[in-house]
Parts: C-alpha cells; sequence; structure tokens
C-alpha cells in the first residue's frame, strides 16, 4: 500500500477543468455551437500529465517516464488499442453503404417503431457474445446513425440505445475484461457473478427497454423509410455480428469482417484497391484521437498510484462507509471513483481489487457479490463518463459517417446505465446475501 497522498489527485482535477469546466462553460454558458469540439481531450490530458510529472520531486523525471512506460504496457491497454484499431479498419473497410443496407434490411423486417428497440437489444446480444462494449459501439453505431436518417427517431437517443446495449455485455459477459478482472481479483467463479449479475443487469435492460418504446411511440415518423438496400453489403456485419454471438474471438470477428468487406467491395467494383487501402487507413486513423487517450490516461494514472493518490481515495471510503450495506455501496463507490479518474472500467476494477477483497472480509461479503458489485459500479460510471472510451468512439463513430453529435447529447438518452444503478441499489439494500459465509 502507498503512503495516501491527496495533492497526488491533482492532475485528475486538472484535467476535469480543462475539459469538463471549458467544455460546458463553451457549450452552455457561451453558447458555442458544438463547444466541447473547442476542448481538444489529448491537450487537457497532456496538461494533467505536466501536472503529475511536476510533482513528487524525490522521483527523477527518468524514473516517472519508466513508471508511465509500465502503465502503458499493461495488457489491458495493449488489447483495448488493438481493438481500437482493429474496430477502426473495419469501419473504415465496409464504409456507410453497408451501414445503411443493413438498415435499411432492419427497417424492412419490422416495424419502424421498434427500431430503436432492435438496436438496443442487437447491442445487448452482441456485447454480451463479443465481451467487449467498445467494439459493439463501434461496429453498431454507424448502424443506428442510418436508422436516425432513415426514421426520423434522434440520433442520441439511437447512439445511446447501442451505448446502453454495449454496456449490458461488457457487465455480463463471461468474456469481458472486467469479469475476468473481479472474478481473478476476488477468487470466485464466473459462473458464480454471472448468476449474481444477471438478477441486476435483466431488470435493469428489461426498464430500459420499456422507457425506449414509450419514447418511440411518441416520435412522429419521417414518411415511409423503406429504402433500396444490397443484401450483399450487409454480408460483413452478418459474418462479425453472427461470430460475436456464438462467442469468436473479438479479434478473429473483426478481421472477418475486414476480409470479407474488402473482397465484396472489391469483388462488386465498388471500389478500387487503392481505395479500400485508403479507406482502411482513414478508419484507423479515426481512432488514433481515442487510442491516445487510452494511452495518456494509462500514463497519468501510473504516476497518480505512485504518489499514493488512490489509497487517498480508499482512505476516504473506509471512514465514510461502516456496516455490511453500507460497506458494499462503498465498493461501488470505490470503483466508481476509479473509473471517473482512469476513464478505464477494467484498470478500475484492478485497482480496487486489493481494497475491495478486504473490505469484503471486514463486512462479511460473499467474493461472487463483491465482484458482481465492481463489475456493475465500474460500467455504470463508464458508461456515462464523457471522456471514456465507449462515449469517444462512439462519436468518433458518428463522425465517420458525417454528423457530429456531443456527450451531453448522448447522456440524458443513456437509460440503462441509470436503471442499473437503481437495480444495483436495490440489490445492495433490499436484497440480502444469503451466502455471504460461502467464498
Amino acid at each position: 500500500m502507498k503512503k495516501s497522498n491527496p495533492i497526488a489527485l491533482l492532475p485528475i482535477g486538472v484535467f476535469l477543468v480543462l475539459y469538463l469546466g471549458l467544455g460546458i462553460t463553451f457549450e452552455y454558458i457561451m453558447k458555442i455551437p458544438m463547444g466541447f469540439y473547442n476542448i481538444p481531450i489529448v491537450v487537457a490530458f497532456m496538461a494533467a500529465i505536466l501536472v503529475a510529472c511536476l510533482q513528487n520531486r524525490k522521483l527523477k523525471f527518468d524514473d516517472k517516464l519508466v513508471l508511465m512506460g509500465q502503465g502503458i504496457g499493461d495488457k489491458n491497454i495493449i488489447t483495448m488499442l488493438m481493438i481500437f484499431l482493429a474496430a477502426g479498419a473495419f469501419v473504415g473497410v465496409v464504409g456507410r453503404s453497408s451501414a445503411e443496407s443493413v438498415a435499411y434490411f432492419m427497417l424492412s423486417l419490422i416495424p419502424a417503431r421498434l427500431s430503436v428497440a432492435v438496436l438496443f437489444v442487437v447491442a445487448c446480444f452482441v456485447s454480451t457474445a463479443m465481451g467487449t462494449s467498445v467494439g459493439t459501439i463501434t461496429l453498431i453505431t454507424p448502424i443506428a446513425v442510418s436508422v436516425s436518417q432513415v426514421s426520423g427517431f434522434s440520433l442520441p437517443l439511437c447512439v445511446g440505445a447501442v451505448m446502453g446495449g454495449a454496456m449490458f455485455g461488457d457487465n455480463l459477459s463471461f468474456i469481458s475484461d472486467t469479469t475476468i478482472a473481479a472474478c481473478n481479483g476476488q477468487g470466485c467463479a464466473m459462473k458464480d457473478k454471472f448468476r449474481e449479475n444477471f438478477y441486476i443487469a435483466l431488470p435493469a435492460a428489461i426498464v430500459s427497454l420499456v422507457l425506449i418504446l414509450v419514447l418511440s411511440f411518441r416520435v412522429d415518423l419521417a414518411g415511409t423509410i423503406i429504402q433500396e438496400y444490397h443484401l450483399l453489403n450487409i454480408l460483413p456485419y452478418v459474418l462479425v455480428l453472427i461470430g460475436g454471438i456464438i462467442g469468436i474471438n473479438v479479434f478473429v470477428v473483426l478481421i472477418i469482417g475486414i476480409v470479407s468487406g474488402a473482397v465484396i467491395m472489391l469483388g462488386t467494383g465498388a471500389i478500387t484497391p487503392v481505395e479500400l487501402i485508403t479507406n482502411m487507413g482513414s478508419g484507423v486513423s479515426g481512432m488514433f484521437e481515442t487510442s491516445m487517450v487510452a494511452i495518456l490516461v494509462a500514463a497519468m494514472c501510473a504516476l497518480i498510484r505512485e504518489y499514493g493518490g488512490f489509497e487517498a481515495l480508499l482512505d476516504l471510503i473506509r471512514k465514510v462507509f461502516r456496516g455490511t450495506k453500507s460497506g458494499q455501496l462503498g465498493m461501488g463507490l470505490l470503483v466508481g471513483a476509479m473509473d471517473i479518474a482512469t476513464a478505464n472500467n477494467t484498470v478500475a476494477i484492478v485497482m480496487a481489487n486489493p481494497i475491495a477483497k478486504a473490505m469484503s472480509e471486514e463486512y462479511g461479503v460473499s467474493s461472487r457479490k463483491t465482484a458482481s458489485i465492481l463489475d456493475t459500479f465500474s460500467c455504470i460510471f463508464q458508461g456515462v463518463i464523457p471522456y471514456g472510451a465507449q462515449m469517444l468512439v462512439a462519436i468518433s463513430a458518428v463522425s465517420e459517417m458525417g454528423f457530429e453529435i456531443s456527450a451531453f447529447q448522448i447522456i440524458p438518452n443513456l437509460f440503462y446505465p441509470g436503471m442499473l444503478l437503481l437495480s444495483s441499489l436495490l440489490f445492495i439494500f433490499i436484497i440480502p446475501d444469503k451466502k455471504a459465509s460461502v467464498q
């Protein structure tokens, strides 16, 4: 355990002031259109890292570089970066026409009123099968954009439905990094954690679906939405969705999508080989900012952790939360605070695991319930923070389709994280942990 040092959290404060503070000021006080786009998130994180580097004079700058390198080199960070780049290449290959064909095909099979609900359900299934919310959002958001454009549903509602469904699987999937991190850290079987989690996530998903349906029936649809589509263009998405549902590794799924998309695009003469390579490069380039944010966050958090900043958060939680039920809420807020600080729910769980383990033993909470709480609360916070990978990927995917949207337009339409929070609180304070002694 590092010595508690609240001052070590200063870089996080600097980032929040620069990014959120200036963004809110520009967008809502100064009324600058798309004000948040005037605040480069990478520059804000660079400023925060500079502050972190200026702290703790006992460490040489070279030692700080070593610490940052170790943080960036974490397996979860590398995996995330690879998913970003592979997903970007897939989007670049299949292009806008494939996404539109998927949307039109969906709309030709189901009542238009159910379009947004279908987006949510599909995102739930795909993310549960693939174990990645980021991959799911990248794959399905272009479809959501097309559904919005041809149906009349608001773009934030469609994107919010996809993000909510993606967080459902991120929280529940057997192969999700968050599940693996929580179960390994608490020493419980994944099937036990799944059962515990299922009774939290399912009610939240059902209520979210009902809310989406209620809003859907209040929208005036923009005339006919049946348009021409090409079934062959849908094949890459179908292969990716099937691969995700049957549980194929996310990298393999994305490679299948890239190869099939390339073959179809070239075979039908839709694009030339040069254009294909250029589009792949553009898709990957569209993920550069998101990837850089993940790198900078990992570097900053490595320094904050070394300085004792996260220990200061833990000390505060120990003092405030006492008793079994309060302790469980403390665990949830602990991992939530870590997630706000790191913008990475897997990293947040890894950081919170040791103290949560100690708290579970102190409060008599079962390991499976502790793992469930950590995973659930990390996904609640990760699903709504405006600078999280999920939000950034969604905004980037919308931008790639030629439209603009801000995080604060999407957040009011994120029904699932809110319902998951309510369900989790009921889970903690109403439903007893009958097998708390079983670790």
